[in-house]
């Protein structure tokens, strides 16, 4: 991967992705935005990978695209190959079978917040400032936020958020839905590790069907979703991991999930 984006593999197979340009406070640019679609297919071609931690390095996890690349006569071609690249990547993380966890800190602006709504639980450290900003640009949301927000906080709040340009602390995000739970900014990084290393060595092919099982439901009826539901576990019953809870729990015994 390039500089832009670190990829690091753990033995454990949680896979670690760390948003490096730490000077543009993460800013998007192309060269991330590539990494972040290799990483998310290399990780779909990967039945080894368990769980993904993504982390941004410096004082942000991402504030927004690089306004850099938005002038000039090639603006509107270069906005369009980096924003290709960045959905192209939101939408394999979202039916990719492993959970993606995100650590958010300090600015979270415009397309961090998108990306970091790409992510199946989202941390925050208690110093992550959350804000939109597309207006100050002439621009509309992009990075699937329309998408996500009105179903992670409600249509009010998503068009508060969005057209009154409100900065909101991680507190608040909580208490919106827009994140899972703040961590205190001197122990987050250690602590979102270790809730990733959690789920790598959890039941990683239920967690699998269980994400596709809440993402696809919007889609369906209930009895739709019903079907669906009773078809993944039946399917699951022939895992190993499937068969290891079980046992497990009848022995009263902590369960040795492999993935399998």
């Amino acid at each position: 991967m390039s500089d832009a984006l670190i990829v690091e593999r753990e033995a454990s197979g949680l896979v670690r992705w760390r948003l490096n340009r730490p000077d543009r406070l993460n800013a998007l640019n192309q060269t991330m935005a590539d990494g972040l679609l290799a990483a998310a297919r290399a990780a779909e071609a990967d039945p080894t990978v368990r769980a993904i931690l993504i982390t941004g390095e410096g004082r942000s996890f991402m504030a927004g695209g690089d306004i850099t690349l938005f002038q000039g006569e090639q603006a509107t071609r270069d906005i369009d190959v980096l924003m290709r690249a960045l959905h192209d990547a939101i939408i394999v993380m979202a039916r990719l079978r492993v959970p993606v966890v995100a650590l958010a800190h300090g600015m979270v602006a415009g397309a961090g917040v998108s990306f970091a709504l790409a992510a199946d639980v989202v941390l925050a450290s208690d110093d992550a400032k959350f804000l939109m900003a597309y207006s100050r640009l002439g621009a509309n949301p992009d990075g699937g936020s329309t998408y996500q927000l009105p179903r992670a906080i409600g249509m009010r709040r998503a068009l508060g958020f969005t057209l009154l340009e409100e900065t909101i602390d991680a507190a608040t995000a909580e208490r919106w839905g827009l994140i899972n739970r703040v961590l205190p900014a001197a122990s987050a990084a250690e602590e979102a590790l270790a809730i990733a290393r959690r789920m790598a060595a959890g039941p990683t092919l239920a967690f699998g069907r269980t994400k596709a099982l809440l993402r696809g439901s919007m889609d369906r009826d209930l009895p739709g979703q019903l079907d669906n539901e009773r078809a993944e576990f039946l399917a699951g019953t022939f895992t190993a991991d499937f068969n290891e809870g079980v046992a497990a729990f009848l022995g009263k015994r902590k369960p040795g999930f492999t993935g399998t």
